[in-house]
C-alpha cells in the first residue's frame, strides 16, 4: 500500500491504482471507523438536517427534529452510513455504507505540487486527462477540472493562483467516466 501523505507525488501518476492507496493509514475500501477520530474536525451525514459553521464559528449540527447533535454523534452516524469526515490537516474521507470510498486532499498537503505554475506544467506532470472541464462562477473562468478515469482521480487547477487546489481519488462524481 502507498501512503499518499508520505509520497504525495504518487498522486501525479496518470495510471494510479486507487486500490493501492492509503491516507493517514486508512485504505480505500476499509471501514470508516478506522479514520483517526482525534483528527476529525467536522462531519457531514444524512442525520444532519441543519448545519451552521465557518472559519470563526463553532460548528453546530441539528437533526430533523431540531435537536442539537454533538460532533461525536455525527461522526458515529457517518462511519456507519454515508457522508464525509473532514480532518484539520486538509484531508477528507468520503464514506458510503460505512466504508471509505474516496480521499480528497487540498491546501498544505499539496505543497509538493507548488512548482507547477502553469497549466502546461500541470499537464506535463500529471499527463493527458480523459476529460477536462472548465470551471468558473458567474460566467468567470476560474480554472480546470482534470479527470483521469483509469485512476478515478480529479485534479483541480486554479488559473488565477496558478496552482493545484484539490486532488480527489476514488468514488467522486466524474472520476469513473461519463
Amino acid at each position: 500500500m502507498i501512503e499518499i501523505l508520505k509520497d504525495p507525488g504518487v498522486l501525479a501518476l496518470p495510471q494510479l491504482d486507487p486500490a493501492t492507496l492509503r491516507m493517514d493509514g486508512v485504505a480505500l475500501g476499509s471501514p470508516a471507523a478506522g479514520v483517526p477520530r482525534h483528527r476529525i474536525t467536522e462531519a457531514q451525514s444524512s442525520v444532519v438536517a441543519r448545519y451552521r459553521g465557518g472559519d470563526d464559528i463553532d460548528s453546530e449540527y441539528h437533526d430533523a427534529d431540531g435537536r442539537r447533535l454533538t460532533l461525536d454523534e455525527v461522526i458515529d452516524h457517518t462511519v456507519g452510513a454515508d457522508g464525509f469526515l473532514y480532518c484539520a490537516e486538509e484531508l477528507t474521507y468520503k464514506v458510503r455504507a460505512g466504508l471509505v470510498v474516496g480521499f480528497a486532499v487540498y491546501g498544505a498537503p499539496l505543497a509538493r505540487f507548488a512548482h507547477l505554475t502553469s497549466y502546461e506544467e500541470l499537464l506535463a506532470a500529471f499527463g493527458t486527462p480523459d476529460r477536462v472541464r472548465e470551471e468558473g462562477s458567474y460566467g468567470d473562468f476560474e480554472g480546470y477540472g482534470l479527470y483521469y478515469w483509469g485512476a478515478r482521480k480529479h485534479v483541480k487547477w486554479d488559473a488565477s493562483h496558478r496552482r493545484v487546489t484539490l486532488i480527489n481519488v476514488g468514488d467522486f462524481e466524474g472520476n469513473a467516466g461519463p
